[in-house]
């Protein structure tokens, strides 16, 4: 069985465990490296998500979703706490 976009069915319970995995590192205190590894792992994933609507020749308003996801992933990147950046 195919999911939307044409990718196989069996990969959409493993990348919402991810997402889930990565909401819980972004809002668990500690870890910055780790914030910054689900930090990239959201904007590849919805660029990819992006990437793959305009490949498939879906219409505009599919892109609104991944594209806000883009959008709010990056504000929160940019705007987290000092206690919660990474410093080398």
């Amino acid at each position: 069985m195919m999911a939307h976009l044409g990718f196989p069915a069996y990969l959409l319970p493993l990348l919402g465990v991810w997402k889930i995995l990565g909401v819980a590192a972004i809002l668990v205190p500690k870890f910055p490296l780790l914030k910054e590894w689900a930090y990239a792992g959201f904007f590849f994933a919805m660029s990819g998500a992006v990437y793959a609507h305009l490949m498939t020749g879906d219409a505009a308003k599919d892109l609104f979703g991944p594209t806000l996801l883009i959008l709010l992933t990056a504000i929160s990147w940019f705007f987290r706490p000092e206690s919660r950046k990474l410093t080398v």
